[in-house]
């Protein structure tokens, strides 16, 4: 975990250049009266909770001797100290993932990747229960943070526990654009999955669709629509409409611009319509 300081004139020689010899440090320069400003700042204090870095807020309006002698025309404007050397890190509010872009390029981890990674070492290596156990501590800590309970989901999802999984994403709204779309692709791997676990019947293309089915599990999505498609165009009714529904749940773990998804989304709609 890294450490959230306010720096002035007197402060940034020791606590920003000195201090960059240690580990490395975003200069935040800022003004109180700058909205951007105020949208960038807890996305930076939430990172430097889980990254080792200093976090180092220059109010501009305090320090406008800072601001001249580094550049500084607009804020939000973060600068990055290595060893010392001041350079350009980004104006204006960055999301969240491409934040986290440039702290590996810093050679940064969160530290809630390495607790990830020691989840699903001990769940490789066949200690299921110690990696819930570390999992479920994690999401206690992190309740609200999107990307562990994708995380999470995603374990539960490959363990077989549907519905913790599901439950899990629940709370992901659209509006969290960020973390909405795989969530959506995790709940569809789910209701594959879920398919898969059913008990066949006794239905003519019943299957059909467990191949299609197991298709999508093993990711030969072209193989599952040109069969869910047979189906639809055989049986429009079948499970409920069901083979359609798959379909639109392949569509949404591939995403709009996959060249299957634009092919197979013309298809459909020549079939149904």
């Amino acid at each position: 975990m890294g450490a959230s300081i306010s720096v002035d004139h007197d402060s940034f020689a020791t606590e920003v250049i000195e201090r960059s010899y240690e580990k490395p440090v975003l200069v935040d320069f800022f003004a109180t009266w700058c909205g951007p400003c105020q949208m960038l700042k807890p996305i930076l204090e939430k990172l430097v909770q889980e990254y080792d870095f200093v976090l180092a807020k220059v109010d501009i309006d305090q320090n406008p001797d800072l601001a001249q002698t580094y550049g500084v025309q607009g804020v939000p404007d973060v600068k990055v100290v290595v060893d010392g050397q001041v350079s350009e890190g980004f104006v204006g509010v960055l999301p969240e993932s491409q934040l986290r872009q440039l702290l590996a390029q810093l050679n940064l981890k969160s530290v809630l990747d390495e607790a990830l990674e020691t989840i699903y070492t001990e769940a490789s290596l066949g200690n299921v229960e110690k990696a819930k156990s570390l999992l479920e501590d994690l999401l206690q800590h992190h309740s609200k943070n999107p990307g562990v309970i994708l995380e999470a989901a995603n374990f539960y999802l490959e363990v077989g526990e549907l519905e913790t999984a599901e439950k899990l994403l629940e709370p992901i709204q659209e509006y969290e654009k960020e973390y909405f779309v795989p969530a959506k692709t995790l709940k569809a791997l789910i209701l594959f999955k879920r398919s898969a676990s059913q008990p066949g019947g006794n239905h003519e293309l019943d299957q059909q669709f467990r191949q299609a089915v197991q298709a999508v599990l093993e990711e030969n999505y072209k193989l599952a629509l040109q069969q869910f498609l047979a189906i639809v165009s055989q049986d429009r009714r079948y499970k409920d409409d069901g083979a359609r529904k798959a379909m639109l749940a392949i569509f949404d773990i591939l995403g709009d611009d996959h060249p299957l998804t634009k092919d197979y989304r013309k298809q459909l709609t020549r079939v149904l319509y």
